[in-house]
């Protein structure tokens, strides 16, 4: 409500109060809002818990947050007849750090809180909030949490407000004038913080197959506990990253000093770093006053799908708790990030969809409890589907990275249970059959337990395009087929030793259910993961009787002649010898120059063995390689 008329300092020096006055200004039955994350006003929440039994029926409104006093415990004792809690979250809200607090959880998307507060929907009575000093003008900053406090001191009859000035004031549109304040309490007090978040052994790898889908100049969108150090070390290549996130951290900060965050080709507030929260550490704080590269702004501009889509390549990195093998997310604050538990995963997903060249990505690991239970699970039972199956594009796991978007049930389940822990394939395979996610005509074999070598994957720039080589995945067998029935028939007969024109799975699952140790195929591709387009396959398959590795090439026509076989035939040759192969052989006909031509490129001494209109070729490997 506060003073719309007369000098604001006048206005600040009369309605200055003792914390218990302020307190007292809140009437039994009033609906309240606090602060939220980090920019809690502390003092004030301490001052309410304190005077909590002198009122009835209080309505606490608040993103879910770890408290600096505990109201909610102050709740469960009065058996909420003192106080109510709702807490804004959409998650699955059943971690252990929710429990007891499950009934107080409103599941909302964040962009969507300042219409249901703006519109009195639900009424705000007194919103209790913490401020900067006034400026020689009377504006004070909301500093570190814009998000919806913005939105709900707009709307609440009454705001008292913590004047707090070790509160940084930051830039964007976080000020607030007095005159819009009723009553103002002053004290000072350190702002919470959250320092570093626990590392998970498995970051590392996940980090490394995230970094492979972030282009340079790409916006990110970080969720907390997604800015890891591993993250950070996987970045550190990139050029010219952006942000565009709901909580700015200690680590995107570091990013930013470490030049990959430039924010210059963002196409939308270049130049500018834009958030509505900082979550971190006193250097964090420091660094953010007074600093015009970084701006915050209310969650309904920050978490807007319209606002979020007009970054380009906008990349969404949010955590997930579970997901099944149709793709329903199950999303859940962290242990160590529940400050702010409310998620804009929904919101960003839906942005990043709409985003030029944009993508979103769930990473996880693979299983929780000690390797005791898997996260890729058959279908979500007691866990609320936070994302739906429909939103999911890119999952990650310490095990692959694939791409649900545009799948079938079939190809999602087959694509999760690749990524999936090993010690699980076998039942999620067992359980996606019972459930006819799969055909019958599916098998289980042994091969599928196989971790995919991330280390064999390389990129280069071949004529203009971008070429990725690497070892075949089981969600190849698509683009397999396509590349098989678009060859010429004298390159089918030179690689199938006879006239083939059907490649049904059966028939060439030898190339993509693989061990990549005896049996390996390494394919050469371009386009956008989970789309590719097959260029090159080269294969070994070990006889373990002479240990040696029978290879077999195919390419497409039109990029015949371009080197894709020489690079495939090294990367083989490698794995070969590292899994102690001694060599390989090939039977071809005599006129396959390209075959004989790529055995002499191994720089190996080539045996060749006459047999009619065949020819056995065989490379020995070096033995001091």
């Amino acid at each position: 409500m506060g003073n719309k008329s007369g000098y604001w300092a006048d206005h600040y020096q009369q309605n200055r109060l003792s914390v218990k006055k302020g307190i007292a200004q809140i009437q039994s039955g009033q609906r309240v809002f606090i602060g939220s994350s980090c920019g809690e006003p502390q003092h004030l929440v301490k001052g309410l818990a304190d005077a909590s039994l002198t009122f009835t029926d209080l309505e606490i409104v608040r993103l879910f947050s770890a408290e600096s006093t505990s109201l909610s415990r102050i709740a469960d004792k009065s058996k909420s007849q003192n106080l109510n809690i709702r807490s804004f979250y959409l998650g699955s809200a059943n971690s252990e750090s929710f429990k007891g607090d499950l009934r107080f959880i409103t599941p909302i998307n964040l962009s969507e809180i300042h219409k249901l507060i703006k519109s009195r929907l639900l009424p705000i009575q007194v919103a209790l909030i913490q401020v900067t000093p006034p400026d020689d003008f009377g504006w004070m900053s909301l500093g570190i949490s814009i998000d919806v406090t913005a939105s709900a001191a707009a709307a609440a009859d009454i705001v008292i407000a913590q004047v707090n000035r070790k509160m940084p004031r930051v830039q964007g549109r976080s000020n607030i004038h007095v005159n819009d304040i009723d009553f103002f309490v002053e004290h000072d007090e350190e702002l919470r913080e959250i320092g570093q978040y626990p590392e998970v052994s498995t970051a590392g790898t996940i980090a490394k197959y995230v970094s492979r889908l972030v282009d340079d100049g790409s916006t990110m969108q970080m969720s907390l506990g997604a800015t890891s150090d591993a993250n950070i070390a996987a970045l550190m290549e990139k050029n010219d990253l952006g942000i565009h996130t709901q909580y700015v951290t200690n680590t995107i900060m570091k990013l930013m000093a470490m030049g990959v965050v430039t924010n210059r080709k963002k196409g939308f507030n270049n130049g500018k770093i834009i958030c509505s929260n900082a979550i971190g550490t006193q250097d964090l704080y420091d660094l953010l006053d007074n600093n015009s590269v970084v701006e915050f702004h209310p969650s309904k501009y920050v978490n807007d799908p319209r606002i979020i889509s007009q970054n380009r390549k906008m990349v969404a990195m949010n955590i997930g708790k579970e997901i099944d093998l149709t793709g329903q997310v199950a999303a859940d604050a962290l242990a160590f990030n529940n400050f702010s538990g409310v998620t804009g995963i929904v919101d960003f997903f839906r942005g990043a969809a709409m985003s030029q060249g944009g993508k979103s990505i769930l990473m996880l690991t693979s299983t929780r409890s000690n390797d005791r239970e898997s996260r890729i699970v058959p279908m979500l039972r007691n866990s609320a589907v936070v994302v739906p199956r429909g939103e999911v594009q890119y999952v990650v796991t310490e095990y692959g990275s694939v791409n649900l978007f545009g799948k079938s049930i079939q190809e999602r389940a087959i694509a999760l249970i690749s990524i999936a822990h090993p010690e699980f394939r076998d039942m999620l395979f067992d359980e996606a059959k019972e459930m006819g996610l799969l055909g019958p005509e599916r098998s289980l074999r042994e091969e599928m337990h196989a971790i995919y070598p991330l280390h064999i994957e390389e990129t280069r720039i071949i004529n203009r395009c971008k070429i990725t080589f690497r070892p075949v995945k089981l969600t190849d067998e698509r683009p397999l087929q396509e590349h098989y029935y678009g060859l010429d028939k004298i390159d089918v007969v030179s690689r199938f030793f006879h006239e083939k024109t059907s490649f049904v799975s059966k028939q060439i699952e030898r190339t993509f259910i693989i061990d990549y140790s005896r049996d390996l195929t390494i394919v050469a591709v371009e386009g956008e993961p989970g789309f590719e387009r097959v260029l090159a396959v080269g294969e070994y398959y070990l006889n373990p009787e002479t240990n040696l590795a029978e290879i077999a090439f195919s390419v497409q026509k039109d990029w015949q002649g371009r080197g894709l076989s020489s690079i495939v035939i090294k990367k083989l040759a490698e794995e070969a010898r590292e899994s102690g192969i001694i060599g390989f052989s090939a039977y071809t006909s005599k006129d396959n120059e390209r075959m004989i031509k790529l055995f002499h490129s191994l720089d190996y001494e080539v045996k060749i063995k006459h047999e009619g209109e065949m020819i056995y070729l065989e490379a020995f490997f070096k033995a001091d390689d």
